[in-house]
């Protein structure tokens, strides 16, 4: 899942670096290719797909059972804020991978879709800042930290919702970790930079 992130991140940030889009679709070819032959490289990999399509039948698919129980369970409002049950044990790593599905059990659909907007809200800001930014390199941090956001909360909710095969990545700002929170923390602190010093070459 780590790979996967860097990858995104380089991606974005060489798209943003460089007006040649066609040669985009030879990179995504040879991607799909690479994708192919790493799962192919180790039989767990392929294991987890096999989960992915059939979580009941294997032991292994216990934890995403559980977290499609969660935001089952959570219906349209949810359970209310602290009264998860699934979180007692019953979905491993809760505070960790799985915390979506408890935010789904708690507070909802409604409760979800609000997070999910508010992680919007940020990317486009994101993106507005690295559209705007006085230059490139202001932009390729923008674009980069937009990025890295992004692919993050998409994984975490495809994962817990079984949209695709489990990878074990984190929800950003939501998920236990102190270091984590740090880093993205800076993220941001340098991402308020480039808009602040945006602002300040209007002024000038």
């Amino acid at each position: 899942s780590t790979a996967i992130i860097i990858l995104g991140i380089a991606v974005i940030v060489v798209f943003v670096s460089d007006k040649r889009y066609m040669q985009f679709v030879w990179i995504a070819a040879a991607g799909a290719g690479m994708m192919a032959l790493f799962l192919g490289m180790e039989s767990y990999r392929l294991e987890r797909i096999a989960i992915w399509k059939n979580p009941e039948a294997y032991e292994k698919g216990y934890q995403t059972i559980q977290g499609l129980y969660a935001i089952g369970s959570g219906g349209l409002f949810g359970r209310g804020f602290g009264e998860s049950i699934q979180k007692l044990g019953f979905v491993p790593e809760a505070q960790n991978d799985m915390i979506f599905s408890i935010i789904c059990e708690e507070l909802g659909f409604v409760g979800a879709t609000i997070l999910m907007l508010v992680f919007l809200m940020l990317i486009w800001r994101f993106m507005v800042i690295a559209v705007h930014a006085p230059d490139l390199f202001g932009s390729l941090i923008a674009a980069g930290a937009m990025g890295h956001i992004a692919i993050q909360v998409i994984l975490n909710v495809a994962v817990v919702t079984n949209t695709i095969p489990n990878t074990g990545i984190t929800l950003p700002f939501i998920s236990y970790g102190g270091t984590s929170v740090l880093f993205l923390l800076s993220e941001m602190g340098l991402v308020l930079a480039v808009s602040r010093w945006q602002s300040e070459k209007k002024c000038i």
